[in-house]
C-alpha cells in the first residue's frame, strides 16, 4: 500500500541516528533494536525533519541525486513504509 505524498515522516522518541565510529557506518538505534543503514537509508533519514512531507523528501533526494521524483519515489516509500509497519518512524498526515 502505497504512503500519501503529503504524510510526514517523524522519528519518534527514543529512536535516533548514530554514527557508529567503530565500524564506520551509521545505524537507527530504536530501543531494542539496532539497523545498519545503506547509504541509501542514511540519506532518507536525513531528511526527515518531522516537518516535511514525503513529497518534500522524495524532492530533495531528487534533486540531490539528479534523478526524478518518479525514479526514486517508490524506493523511498517503500522504505519509509517498512520502517513505519516495524514501528521504527511514525507517519503523520
Amino acid at each position: 500500500m502505497a504512503i500519501d505524498a503529503e504524510a510526514v515522516p517523524v522519528i519518534p522518541r527514543g529512536v535516533r541516528l548514530h554514527h557508529d565510529t567503530v565500524r564506520g557506518i551509521w545505524v537507527l538505534l530504536a530501543p531494542e533494536r539496532t539497523i545498519t543503514l545503506d547509504p541509501i537509508g542514511h540519506a532518507i533519514l536525513t531528511q526527515i525533519d518531522g516537518t516535511s512531507s514525503l513529497r518534500k523528501i522524495v524532492s530533495q533526494l531528487a534533486a540531490q541525486y539528479d534523478a526524478t521524483p518518479e525514479q526514486i519515489s517508490g524506493d523511498v516509500g517503500d522504505f519509509v513504509r517498512g520502517l513505519a509497519d516495524r514501528r521504527i518512524l511514525d507517519l503523520t498526515l
